[in-house]
């Protein structure tokens, strides 16, 4: 009996190393991407075939928030993300104490302000409502960017961590209130006006550059990157990765679809 369990166990341990084994030599060939629907899941859905003909299985995991993604790749539940600039990343990951890193930029999503009630921002009145992304980075831009049109000014050095309590000059009374990023655009009509990121802009059918009133120049330092588990950056599938993310191909369709909405940073 006891001959019978010992060789019970061996064949147990035996098919357990040829699963762990399997298990590394599959996930090495896999690359399983958190993206935002507009326009990340469309840049990687444009490469996808591309690079399963060098032999990597690519599945795309879509997020709507901008919590998520980063927990699920530090988690391992995921290898990399794709959804968020470099100052998000930077403030996220220092808050959140995850070891991960930028793998490279693509793209740049312009920050917007939107309205659904007036054509020009001669029209708000005296306490209008204006919406702006409630994270820390996105909130700051935000406020940058109605401050570099006029509609308030901060505090000096309020910087990219500007809150609403930075405001020191608001000349039209502006009640400026922060909400959930990707919640913006659903509410837009209930406001006199919101400032949304280019990405949820687009997945409601806005054009950043049509459809705002104002806009953050191409200069913008923002650019979209892909993120990755520090230490990994040299692993062959992501070279291939970044390489296909940064082709004349990406950088052509980037041109040809958005109009401008969106603009390559490679």
């Amino acid at each position: 009996m006891k001959k019978v369990l010992s060789l019970i166990l061996i064949v147990v341990l035996s098919l357990s190393l040829l699963a762990g084994c399997s298990k590394k030599e599959s996930a090495d060939n896999e690359i399983k991407i958190g993206v935002s629907p507009v326009p990340h899941r469309e840049l990687i859905n444009l490469i996808k075939e591309d690079l399963e003909n060098e032999g990597l299985k690519v599945t795309v995991i879509e997020f709507t928030d901008y919590v998520k993604p980063n927990h699920a790749l530090a988690d391992k539940e995921i290898d990399a993300n794709f959804f968020q600039h470099e100052p998000y990343l930077n403030d996220f990951k220092e808050k959140e104490k995850l070891d991960i890193i930028s793998l490279g930029k693509v793209h740049i999503e312009p920050m917007g302000f939107y309205s659904s009630k007036i054509n020009s921002i001669d029209e708000l009145k005296d306490g209008s409502e204006i919406l702006i992304p409630n994270d820390t980075v996105n909130g700051g831009r935000a406020l940058l960017l109605l401050e570099s049109n006029g509609l308030i000014k901060l505090k000096d050095g309020a910087g990219l961590e500007a809150t609403e309590k930075d405001i020191v000059e608001n000349p039209k009374n502006l009640k400026v209130k922060s909400l959930e990023a990707g919640s913006l655009p659903r509410v837009l009509k209930d406001v006199d006006g919101a400032v949304i990121n280019g990405n949820y802009a687009l997945d409601a059918g806005l054009n950043p550059v049509k459809d705002s009133l104002f806009i953050e120049g191409k200069d913008s330092p923002y650019a979209n990157l892909v993120a990755i588990r520090a230490g990994e950056e040299n692993k062959e599938k992501f070279v291939k990765l970044l390489k296909a993310l940064q082709s004349e191909k990406v950088k052509k369709y980037i041109e040809d679809t958005y109009g401008g909405a969106i603009i390559p940073a490679f």
